[in-house]
């Protein structure tokens, strides 16, 4: 009887429960209706500009993001701010026209473009916000305050970085349109507009865990590697010149690109995130370590990732020498104070638990998104080159990286890897996913080398 009737509750539990869609309310509707009208005004308005390849893009991009915004709200009033934000710079600019298009000397006459929505000026603000967020995370860990405002801060100029650097890419894109026919691209082709992709996906993945688990000690962690990788971009920028818009070279000029390089960068970018989790985790077992000979390999670890940026140049002493100096001063400075200080940043961290989750969660993620971009890399090569796969130096790198995270999954779900072991195995493969994605156009010739320095 009793079996029977706790069946009987289970089932109707069940069938009592609300369906996906029937959970959904008004702010969900009109959050999908915002996204298909937006879609269809697209379509509508480019569709002679887009194949057919580009047009199933766009009409699979809809279900896409509204469950990315149904699934994580947080996202849905990010979206409309951005897309309100660079459709205002379109309008701006859009208000004087030159031989081809819109007037892009604008951005140096209205005063909202020149200080806030051209590419280049969102794109720097997203720096400016994102070295911010990473001293307010850090303040945080050591100030000691009941409702922890230095942290919540650093939250909210992360949230905001994501936003610039989303209007930026968003602004570039139609900015690259109006420079000339056949220049228009989406800005994912050279390392200018990459690192930008990195330095928002890394913040908004992390933004997402910190909503997820509540805490927000792990920032001061997770946006030391999106400072870094703001950093190289400032001196890129300088050296190189690098945010001028050029037109895609002709390996590039492929809807393919479109996919498998944003795809590619969920990877790097969930993998520098376990790797900083990791090392938070590492930290917080050294917590009580008072021998300094065994804190070494912790510090020399630290050490080595500050030097990537340095050693990833062709001639690392001339030119800007005094800016690599400053950059590489102030991360050792960084790296010496977490191993000082690592008793109060331990207590203030999450427990080890959800440390060693997050960097699973991280890993899975990236592990399935850069299996989708090695996939999508071979049939993009296949329709360039002539081949799937021509063992070129950035494919077998990208290998490497690929079989060294399916190695630490299978051992993590086979063999139930945990603790310190697993965390420097994911701090290491920083190493390993740093030099796939830079060491390799640097120091390597192939047909990748069109992302030389």
């Amino acid at each position: 009887m009793n079996t029977t009737t706790t069946s009987t509750t289970a089932t109707t539990i069940a069938l009592g429960r609300p369906g996906l869609l029937a959970r959904r309310n008004l702010g969900d509707w009109l959050f999908a209706l915002a996204i298909a009208a937006g879609a269809a005004y697209a379509f509508r308005r480019y569709q002679a500009s887009m194949d057919g390849y580009e047009q199933a893009i766009l009409v699979g991009a809809v279900p896409a993001l509204i469950a990315l915004g149904w699934f994580w709200r947080s996202l849905r009033a990010l979206s409309v701010g951005v897309g309100a934000a660079a459709l205002l710079a379109v309008a701006l600019y859009s208000r004087t026209s030159d031989g081809f298009g819109a007037d892009l000397a604008q951005a140096e006459n209205v005063f909202l473009l020149k200080y806030f929505l051209s590419s280049q000026s969102a794109i720097l603000w997203m720096g400016v916000l994102f070295f911010m967020s990473t001293a307010m995370y850090w303040i945080g860990l050591f100030v000691r305050s009941d409702d922890n405002s230095a942290q919540r801060l650093g939250s909210l100029m992360a949230w905001a970085g994501v936003f610039m650097a989303l209007t930026g890419t968003l602004v570039r894109w139609y900015e690259s349109h109006q420079i000339g026919p056949d220049i228009g691209h989406i800005p994912v082709s050279n390392l200018y507009e990459v690192f930008v992709l990195f330095c928002w996906l890394t913040a908004a993945f992390y933004l997402y865990y910190e909503q997820h688990y509540k805490t927000r000690a792990l920032g001061a962690f997770v946006m030391l590697v999106v400072s870094a990788a703001v950093g190289f971009l400032a001196w890129y920028t300088v050296a190189r010149d690098a945010h001028q818009i050029q037109p895609l070279v002709p390996a590039l000029q492929s809807w393919w690109m479109k996919l498998h390089v944003p795809a590619n960068f969920i990877g790097y970018g969930t993998f520098s995130l376990a790797a900083m989790v990791a090392f938070a985790y590492l930290v917080q077992r050294q917590a009580g370590e008072t021998n300094w000979w065994k804190l070494a390999p912790l510090a020399l670890m630290g050490i080595v990732l500050c030097l990537q940026p340095v050693v990833f140049r062709r001639n690392a002493i001339a030119g800007l020498s005094s800016y690599w100096a400053v950059y590489f001063g102030v991360a050792i400075l960084i790296v010496g104070g977490i191993l000082a200080g690592r008793r109060r940043i331990a207590a203030r961290l999450p427990a080890p638990e959800v440390l060693d989750d997050v960097m699973y969660k991280s890993i899975a993620v990236g592990f399935a998104f850069f299996t989708i971009a090695t996939i999508l890399g071979a049939f993009w090569a296949a329709e360039a080159w002539g081949g799937y796969w021509s063992w070129d130096p950035k494919e077998t790198w990208a290998l490497i990286v690929w079989l060294n995270y399916a190695a630490w999954l299978h051992m993590r779900l086979m063999k139930g890897l945990r603790g310190t072991m697993s965390a420097w195995w994911a701090l290491a493969g920083l190493l390993v996913t740093s030099f796939a994605f830079l060491g390799v156009n640097m120091f390597l010739s192939g047909l990748h080398s069109y992302g030389e320095l």
